[in-house]
């Protein structure tokens, strides 16, 4: 968080001088007044100057980037920590040696990750920013990995008949599965259970 403290014969012009220094614009810092400016009287007191702190609000990048570097700090790992900001998104990616651990069993510890970074960039924000965290590419792999395994399915339902029951997902993970089969006219797919167990069922047409 970046904080700058300045003088000038105004509030306004010290808020100014501090602006040009961060780089910002007003609405994008939070001002505080520490002394107001006064008037010399008769040339026997000195005129005293305003003097102000501004501090440079965290967008969401900052704020997704603090947190993770504060957890991995913690952990006692180094990563890269490259993020994007768009509009409709903020999308990270972490690389660096030892991010397995990040990762867990078929990304659950990712997805956690994910969500608190989500908590943190969202809070008090009035338009909401999905964020998406990935690790060394993890999620396009998975997805590959998820999509290959949906048809395999698929067609193992079509030979034999019958229903095949998938193990407990996220609904990312689900809604991956339900996409890479929504084109077929043999086959159909349908969630059950509630969460974290809910499920995705393979079925037959018949």
């Amino acid at each position: 968080m970046k904080v700058v403290e300045k003088t000038g014969k105004t509030i306004e012009s010290a808020v100014e001088s501090a602006l040009t220094e961060l780089g910002a614009n007003r609405e994008n810092v939070e001002v505080e007044v520490l002394e107001e400016p006064s008037k010399g009287l008769f040339g026997f007191i000195k005129v005293k100057p305003a003097r102000v702190k501004v501090t440079l609000k965290e967008g969401p990048s900052e704020k997704a980037h603090n947190l993770l570097k504060e957890i991995i700090d913690k952990i006692g790992i180094t990563a890269d920590i490259s993020i994007v900001e768009k509009e409709h998104g903020v999308f990270i990616n972490m690389t660096g040696p030892d991010l397995g651990m990040l990762i867990g069993r078929r990304g659950e510890t990712l997805d956690s990750l994910q969500y608190l970074v989500n908590l943190s960039v969202n809070k008090k924000l009035e338009a909401k920013k999905k964020v998406i965290l990935d690790i060394e590419g993890y999620r396009n792999r998975r997805e590959k990995t998820l999509q290959k395994l949906a048809q395999k399915l698929a067609e193992k339902v079509r030979q034999r008949g019958r229903n095949v029951v998938l193990e407990p997902m996220s609904s990312q993970e689900r809604r991956i599965i339900h996409n890479a089969l929504q084109g077929r006219d043999d086959i159909y797919t349908y969630s059950e259970g509630e969460e974290p167990y809910r499920k995705i069922v393979i079925s037959p047409k018949r």
